[in-house]
């Protein structure tokens, strides 16, 4: 009778496939915590403006650098995972809005522009993973981002004050339009960068 030598034990296998899962796991939880500790920082470089209720901050580039860097679902998760922590009342919303502490935040003034967060992300990752990676498309991902990030807060806006078009415009769209053109060159030129890295050295000799 001829014995043959066992194949490896399928259960090794399933083993080592399931501490890869767990690894990759644990590694997603870890940059999705802190993705959302970076946009929370974010929020507190903020300044009020006296003809507003939504103050100018850093969240917005926060949320376009973040989904320039990672997966479509990475960063809507990341961006999720932020909204739900603040509005369990972690500090991280950004400060000056009396009365809309936590939960509250989101039906707030600047409600529309947080629960924007995820859409936004999620179109700009797809868009700039789609595209030829260069910092053209870069800045077109990033500029469409901002968009629906101003325009579902601005439709917030006008909704929770009954304002007319004009001026939910004159109050939560224009006045952000100088500092989101330079969160979308400061977001784009760091995610291109970081690209350029990540490509193999053969590619930069070539």
């Amino acid at each position: 009778m001829i014995h043959r030598t066992p194949a490896a034990p399928s259960a090794a296998i399933a083993a080592d496939r399931a501490a890869t899962q767990t690894a990759t796991w644990l590694r997603n939880i870890g940059i999705v915590v802190a993705g959302s500790l970076f946009i929370a920082a974010c929020a507190h470089v903020s300044l009020p403006l006296y003809f507003t209720p939504v103050p100018l901050s850093m969240q917005p580039f926060a949320v376009m650098l973040l989904a320039l860097l990672l997966a479509p679902r990475l960063a809507a998760a990341t961006m999720v995972t932020y909204l739900v922590e603040g509005a369990a009342g972690l500090p991280f919303f950004a400060p000056g809005v009396a009365g809309t502490a936590g939960f509250a935040h989101l039906f707030g003034p600047t409600g529309g522009y947080l629960i924007s967060y995820p859409f936004a992300a999620l179109l700009i990752s797809w868009m700039w993973r789609r595209s030829p990676r260069t910092y053209a498309w870069a800045l077109a991902a990033a500029a469409a981002g901002s968009i629906v990030i101003l325009a579902v807060g601005a439709t917030w806006l006008g909704i929770l004050t009954h304002a007319s078009p004009r001026g939910v415009m004159d109050v939560a769209v224009l006045p952000f339009l100088p500092g989101d053109a330079l969160k979308i060159a400061a977001a784009t030129g760091i995610a291109v960068g970081a690209e350029r890295l990540r490509r193999p050295s053969s590619d930069a000799k070539s």
